[in-house]
């Protein structure tokens, strides 16, 4: 047998290329994290509805009622949040960076703006006897309202270092992980609210 008699098999690119997964791991351990926050908000809502439903008086007539019209103000601050997000993500498609830099900038002032107004709006419960220890009504709304907050505070400061990233030009149409996890976090937390608020203010 000659060497020109031994056929070598002929490798196409196609057969060697990776093909991409449907979901980047970066995508999918974001899911696994907020499926894990829906599960725990799930539980403190389930907790809410216990002591909601089997209250006589809700909330106690001797306790300050929640600002409607401010929290629904806030509401809409926060809700508002979302367009400067969705255009953050499209400026980083584009290389549109300073673009790129305003909308985040406009989404942590507006997440910022929403975390003071509630600030506010608990002072002035607080000095008119709505407290955690005051009454269940008190602890379950201080629970259930503050842990959101505190998922808000985290997504403004992770939105703070994303903004820090897009000025220096780490984030490129072709790299730009870190904003896409922080928009799918921040559209988690305003979908949340967006269920707490009438479950708290208006039921």
């Amino acid at each position: 047998m000659d060497a020109g008699s031994i056929a070598v098999p002929h490798r196409t690119p196609s057969a060697v290329a990776q093909q991409a997964p449907p979901v980047s791991n970066t995508r999918l351990a974001m899911l696994v994290v907020i499926a894990a926050e829906s599960m725990l908000f799930a539980g403190l809502i389930g907790m809410y509805l216990v002591f909601r439903l089997s209250a006589r008086d809700w909330p106690p007539p001797d306790l300050p009622r929640l600002p409607l019209g401010m929290t629904a103000a806030n509401t809409l601050v926060l809700f508002a949040s979302l367009v400067p997000m969705t255009r953050a993500l499209r400026a980083v498609r584009r290389a549109e960076k300073a673009a790129l830099v305003r909308a985040i900038q406009a989404t942590a002032l507006l997440g910022t703006l929403f975390l003071a107004v509630q600030g506010v709006e608990w002072m002035r419960l607080v000095r008119h006897g709505l407290t955690l220890a005051s009454s269940m009504y008190g602890a379950t709304f201080y629970t259930l309202i503050g842990c959101h907050g505190l998922h808000v505070l985290a997504a403004v400061t992770w939105l703070a270092v994303v903004a820090v990233l897009a000025r220096r030009g780490a984030l490129r149409p072709a790299r730009h992980a870190a904003l896409e996890m922080c928009a799918m976090y921040w559209y988690f937390v305003c979908a949340l609210w967006g269920l707490l608020f009438p479950l708290v203010y208006l039921y």
